[in-house]
C-alpha cells in the first residue's frame, strides 16, 4: 500500500530478516570481526547472543549471503525444544543427508561421512543452530560431540550459537557445560541500536527502496523513536512501518511527531505488539564501554585470551577508571602528609588511626592501579595482534 503511494520498489521495514537490508552498526560491526576471528580458526564453537529482535538472524543471513560457498560449506537450522538424538537427525537434514528410519547411529555416520568428503574436498563446514535457547542440555551436549569429528588432527565441524541473554547464561553458568565453555573461541552480545544509529538505520533501508526524500521526517521524530523502542531493531521496524502506512492512508509527505504519538496510541491498544523499551538487564544498567572493562580485569589473570575482550572505546574508559584511582591516590597522599604535618604533637588514638587508615588505603589503591596498568597493557598487546589478523581473518569468512 505505502510502497505505491511513495513509490518504494519494496517495502523496507518487513519484520523477517532480509540480508539485502543488512545494517552494520556498532554492535553489528564487533559480532562481525568476532565472526570472523572464529571463522579463521575453523573449530570450536562461535556464540552470539542477544535481545529479542536485536537482529542475531539479520546478522547470520548477511554472513550467509556473502561467504566463499568453494570454501565454507553452511547449514543453518532454527531449533525448538530438541533432545539429543532429534537434534542430530535435524543437523543431518540440514545437511541434505539421506537417512532411513529415526536411527542415531545411521544419522551420525551419515554425518561424519559427509564432513570427511568435505574435507578432503578442501572445504570446512558451518553448522548455524539459531534459538539456541530452545535446546535441551543434552541437545547442547550432541552438539559438543558433532565437534569431536576430525580427520587426523583437523576439527571437521564449527558450530555457530544463536540465542536470548537467557543462554548466554546458560553456557557461562551451568556446570554441565563445562566442557562447552572450553571450546567457545569467540562470543559476542548484540547490543541495541545507540541513539544516533536509529535515524541512519531508517534512512538506510529507506534508501534501498528508492527513496529520494518523500516521505520527509521531522528530525525529531528520530529520537522519539529511539525512546520508544529503546533501539531495537525489530521494533524500530514496526513502528515506522506503520508510520509509513498511516503516512499514506491520509496522504502525508512528512512524518511529523503528532503521527508518531498516533501510531504509539494505536500499538499501545495493540495487545500483541512490543513496543516498550527492552528491560536492563542488571549487567547492562553501566556503560558498555565500563562494564566491558570490568568483565575484562575481572577475567584476570588469563594467559592466553582467544579474542580481546576490549575495543579503543573500552580502552578509553579503563584509562579514564585509572586516571581517576589516580587521583584518589594523590589525594590520600596530601592527606598522609597533612596528617605526618602534625604527628610530633601530642595526638589522640583517632589521630593514629586516621594515620593507619590513610597508609592502608594508599596501600589498597597503588594496588589497583598497578593491575589496573598491566590490564591496560595486555589489552594493548592483543588489540595489536587482533589488527595484524584482521585482514586474514576476514578473508577466511
Amino acid at each position: 500500500m505505502f510502497d505505491n503511494f511513495y513509490g518504494f520498489s519494496a517495502r523496507p521495514f518487513q519484520l523477517t530478516p532480509d540480508p539485502a537490508f543488512y545494517f552494520e552498526s556498532l554492535t553489528h560491526r564487533k559480532a562481525l570481526s568476532y565472526l570472523g576471528y572464529g571463522l579463521a580458526q575453523g573449530e570450536g564453537f562461535i556464540v552470539i547472543t542477544g535481545e529479542v529482535g536485536a537482529g542475531k538472524s539479520t546478522l547470520v543471513a548477511h554472513l550467509m549471503a556473502t561467504i566463499d560457498r568453494q570454501r565454507l560449506t553452511a547449514a543453518q537450522i532454527v531449533t525448538s525444544k530438541l533432545n539429543g538424538e532429534e537434534l542430530v537427525h535435524v543437523v543431518a537434514q540440514a545437511f541434505a543427508l539421506p537417512v532411513q528410519g529415526h536411527d542415531k547411529a545411521m544419522a551420525l555416520g551419515a554425518i561424519e561421512g559427509f564432513l570427511h568428503r568435505e574435507a578432503r574436498e578442501g572445504r570446512r563446514v558451518l553448522l548455524v543452530v539459531d534459538e539456541a535457547q530452545n535446546l535441551s542440555l543434552g541437545a547442547v551436549e550432541e552438539l559438543r560431540m558433532l565437534s569431536n569429528f576430525q580427520l587426523g588432527n583437523r576439527p571437521l565441524l564449527q558450530i555457530l550459537l544463536l540465542g536470548q541473554p537467557e543462554f548466554r547464561d546458560l553456557v557461562q553458568t551451568h556446570p554441565q557445560l563445562e566442557q562447552l565453555r572450553q571450546r567457545v573461541i569467540a562470543a559476542h552480545h548484540l547490543e541495541a541500536m545507540e541513539t544516533t544509529e536509529v535515524e541512519p538505520y531508517i534512512l538506510h533501508r529507506l534508501r534501498l527502496v528508492g527513496w529520494n526524500g518523500n516521505p520527509e521526517f521531522d528530525p525529531r521524530v528520530f529520537g522519539e523513536i529511539f525512546t520508544a523502542t529503546a533501539g531495537v531493531p525489530r521494533r524500530v521496524n514496526q513502528i515506522v512501518n506503520r508510520l509509513l502506512i498511516l503516512g499514506a492512508v491520509e496522504q502525508k509527505k512528512r512524518i511529523d511527531g503528532v503521527m508518531l504519538a498516533q501510531v504509539m496510541a494505536e500499538l499501545n491498544n495493540d495487545g500483541g505488539l512490543q513496543i516498550a523499551p527492552a528491560p536492563i538487564r542488571p549487567e547492562h544498567a553501566v556503560a558498555p564501554a565500563v562494564r566491558a572493562a570490568q568483565e575484562f580485569a575481572a577475567s584476570q589473570p588469563t594467559p592466553e585470551p582467544t579474542v580481546p575482550a576490549l575495543g579503543l572505546a573500552q580502552i578509553e574508559a579503563a584509562l579514564a577508571q585509572r586516571d581517576a584511582q589516580i587521583a584518589e591516590l594523590q589525594q590520600a597522599v596530601i592527606e598522609l602528609a597533612n596528617q605526618n604535618d602534625t604527628a610530633g604533637l601530642p595526638g589522640s588514638d583517632a589521630q593514629n588511626a586516621a594515620i593507619d587508615a590513610i597508609h592502608e588505603r594508599l596501600a589498597t589503591l597503588e594496588s589497583r592501579v598497578i593491575e589496573q596498568d598491566r590490564t591496560i597493557r595486555h589489552t594493548l598487546t592483543m588489540l595489536i595482534e587482533w589488527i595484524e589478523r584482521d585482514e586474514a581473518s576476514r578473508a577466511a569468512a
